[in-house]
């Protein structure tokens, strides 16, 4: 994932998204060839020289100023996520390497497993950056990936991963109803974070395998979307307990490098909330089942 060429990638797929008629510009009928704007019309409504965009575009200007990226965001009629993506793939942070550095194998800290623990109601997970599942309680693992052993999360080398679940797990699909629009938050979160992270070699191992293996994350890809989503309602459809809508959030654990604790809530007294203890009961039993058969096992 390299930020000069994905800067240049994300500025044409935005360039060729915004019609000309949009910019206040009148295209001539017949001397036309492209539906976006131009690079010289681009330059022009942003107040950018010709020369610095097109270099901009081409990976080939460092250290461009906030005015200039603000202008040409506005221009572009970019989102809030959409010019913060912009601003990091055209200045990368300075440690990043050329080369993608190796990534360090990241834990959930003891206190974070500890309030895992402790949310016996709620469903709730610890993630990595890349969606990594360092972690999750009892209810979080039913309601997500009961079809999976609880403990895979203390594996590294093959911890789940809820973006790659999302494509290659028909499992873990068929819990979401409205798989397109999961699927598409999915990969325009990843490019949020690409864009911030550059250097991950692990993130671009995600990315690059996917990409070959599954035509519908590859194409979503190319399309660079971009969005970030802190809070929310999940729509699934659980294998055991059907249909439940839960509200998420998304919080961000101080002093790691991008990990966050997820959990679900359902709405007092609604169906989803006695779906919920339904799982909560199912989950109990069988944790209760393989804790006997364990001890029978060992006797």
């Amino acid at each position: 994932m390299d930020a000069p060429s994905e800067l240049g990638h994300f500025l044409r797929s935005r360039r060729a998204a915004l019609r000309p008629e949009d910019a206040g510009i009148t295209p001539h009928p017949t001397r036309r060839r492209v539906t976006g704007l131009r690079r010289e019309e681009l330059a022009m409504l942003a107040g950018v020289s010709i020369t610095h965009y097109t270099r901009l575009e081409q990976g080939r200007a460092t250290g461009a100023s906030d005015s200039v990226l603000d202008a040409i965001a506005r221009t572009l009629r970019l989102t809030a996520d959409e010019t913060a993506h912009l601003k990091d793939l055209a200045r990368p942070s300075a440690g990043s390497a050329s080369r993608p550095a190796p990534s360090r194998t990241e834990h959930a800290s003891a206190s974070a497993r500890q309030l895992l623990a402790a949310m016996t109601e709620v469903p709730a997970l610890v993630l990595d950056r890349r969606n990594d599942v360092l972690a999750w309680n009892a209810l979080g693992h039913a309601l997500l990936a009961g079809h999976l052993p609880a403990d895979s999360p203390g594996t590294p080398g093959s911890r789940p991963n809820l973006t790659r679940m999302l494509f290659l797990d028909e499992r873990y699909r068929a819990l979401y109803p409205d798989w397109n629009e999961e699927a598409q938050l999915a990969v325009a979160s990843l490019r949020l974070v690409a864009g911030r992270h550059p250097d991950d070699r692990r993130l671009a191992e995600l990315v690059g395998q996917l990409t070959v293996q599954c035509d519908e994350f590859a194409s979503r890809w190319a399309r660079h979307p971009v969005r970030t989503c802190t809070s929310g309602v999940k729509r699934l459809h659980h294998p055991l307990v059907g249909a439940m809508d839960l509200s998420f959030e998304n919080l961000v654990i101080p002093g790691t490098s991008g990990q966050r604790l997820i959990a679900y809530t359902a709405e007092p007294g609604s169906p989803s909330e006695a779906a919920l203890r339904l799982l909560g009961s199912v989950a109990a039993t069988k944790a209760s089942t393989a804790g006997n058969v364990a001890a029978t096992a060992r006797h």
